[in-house]
């Protein structure tokens, strides 16, 4: 999937990696697409409801090898 931004939020503890994403996506424009990294488990279901409370489109969510990425859409 083609993205504009990524953001590594590997080894970072909850709520770190959505406090990261959350800076990340005010300093891109509306469409733009952000690949986040994490290895905390809890972003597994924080992510979403981060993209829900937020506006943002969470396009799409996988794991492999102990990291789940994620792509937001920029609202």
């Amino acid at each position: 999937m083609q993205f504009d931004k990524e953001l590594d939020a590997s080894d970072l503890a909850c709520p770190l990696p959505i406090v990261k994403t959350k800076k990340a996506l005010s300093g891109m424009t509306s469409g733009q697409v952000l690949r986040v990294i994490a290895t905390d488990s809890g972003s597994e279901t924080d992510m979403p409801i981060f993209a829900e409370q937020t506006g943002n489109t969470l396009l799409h969510q996988s794991s492999e090898g102990g990291q789940y990425i994620f792509f937001l859409k920029k609202a």
